[in-house]
């Protein structure tokens, strides 16, 4: 990959790339609508993602291209940016726009982007973008920012330049992947815990409805004010300050504070996810992926009857998979509203899998999924050479 990205880059700017960076994607296993809500999350890094070619120029321009868009900017060095349209350049444009906000000064550069994460699919392509972005500016200019530095900055970015009120989990997890390991994160405090992933036989199918969201518009940002006004009920009697303090017994004991039944909802989606990774973390790290897989189950069919979240692709990929004996679980991930399920798969059975999968899907919605398999792969770094990644 790397060698046929350096040609490309070659073609475009007619020279060599100095620098090569790749982020990954991200899928979330379970902990859904809970990194606004101060609570437990537990995502992994996944084996593809976004590279970014880098090489400076004595122009005083910034120079965006991407092989996966025709769009295309060429803009000055200046000490502000804002947001133009609805391109993809955005991203990496806030993330410059950040730095230089904290004094850090910024050369002109020439930037090759490829990704290999669907687009609109769930699986954090924008954090990808952005944390590539900001990864490989703090390295070429010697901006001094710790790796958790370029997680917020790049949330940052997200919520004030994109315009998206999503939480810290998908920087976290593009910037903190390890190898065969999910990360169990409080979004609270940002503390963290490695879970050992071994998934033994089964592999991560990822399965992509090809239905696009776009977040933007989404009602994500209304599932927010929901949670906040929830919140804001509990306060009357409790000193909590997120959703997430509490755990379902405690809830229980004071739902009847929230009185329109729709926040209820919300709610107790919000508080039982959060329980459901404390047990998901037991379950992985002891390998007893059966109960995980009943896990997975649980808070599917929580987010599609409390939260609302889900849809029938995302549902009739679900159905599917409790038929399937090769499956040990399945739920949808990220936002919703389309995007992308995942589920474990024997890894001798993904083949048979995806073909029903895909036919099961098609019957049901007319059109077909894209199914993939990844593994629980690494956070963003350099490569330094062919398959080979430098930690931040």
């Amino acid at each position: 990959m790397k060698h046929f990205l350096t040609q490309e880059f070659n073609k475009v700017y007619n020279k060599e790339a100095e620098n090569v960076y790749f982020s990954p994607g991200r899928v979330n296993l379970i902990g859904e609508h809970i990194d606004y809500n101060g609570g437990l999350v537990m995502p992994c890094a996944i084996t593809f993602g976004t590279y970014l070619l880098v090489s400076p120029n004595n122009d005083g321009v910034f120079r965006f291209r991407s092989l996966n868009f025709d769009h295309k900017l060429d803009i000055p060095v200046q000490n502000n940016y804002s947001k133009t349209g609805e391109y993809w350049f955005n991203y990496p444009l806030g993330v410059i726009e950040y730095f230089l906000k904290d004094g850090h000064p910024v050369l002109g550069l020439d930037m090759l982007f490829y990704g290999d994460i669907p687009i609109s699919s769930g699986l954090s392509s924008s954090a990808s973008i952005e944390v590539v972005t900001a990864f490989a500016l703090n390295s070429l200019m010697n901006s001094g920012y710790s790796k958790l530095d370029l997680v917020k900055l790049s949330q940052s970015v997200e919520n004030n330049f994109i315009g998206v009120n999503c939480g810290i989990m998908d920087q976290f997890a593009v910037a903190f992947g390890e190898n065969n390991k999910a990360l169990m994160l409080n979004c609270d405090t940002l503390d963290y815990q490695a879970v050992d992933s071994n998934l033994g036989e089964y592999i991560l199918a990822i399965i992509n409805t090809n239905k696009p969201r776009k977040l933007a518009e989404s009602k994500y940002n209304e599932r927010v004010q929901e949670c906040q006004a929830a919140l804001t009920a509990l306060q009357q009697e409790l000193d909590i300050n997120n959703l997430c303090d509490i755990d379902t017994d405690t809830f229980n004991k004071h739902s009847n504070l929230i009185t329109d039944k729709v926040i209820y909802k919300r709610a107790k989606h919000v508080i039982e996810e959060n329980d459901r990774v404390k047990l998901a973390a037991v379950a992985l790290s002891q390998n007893n992926l059966d109960e995980f897989g009943s896990l997975m189950y649980a808070s599917h069919n929580s987010l599609r009857d409390l939260y609302e979240v889900s849809g029938k692709e995302l549902d009739a990929v679900a159905e599917y998979c409790k038929t399937d004996a090769n499956v040990a679980g399945a739920r949808m991930t990220g936002a919703g509203f389309g995007g992308c399920a995942i589920a474990l798969v024997k890894e001798s059975a993904f083949d048979s899998f995806s073909q029903k999968v895909i036919a099961y899907y098609t019957d049901k919605i007319g059109y077909a999924p894209s199914v993939y398999s990844s593994l629980i792969g690494n956070g963003v770094g350099e490569l330094v050479a062919e398959g080979k990644k430098t930690k931040a």
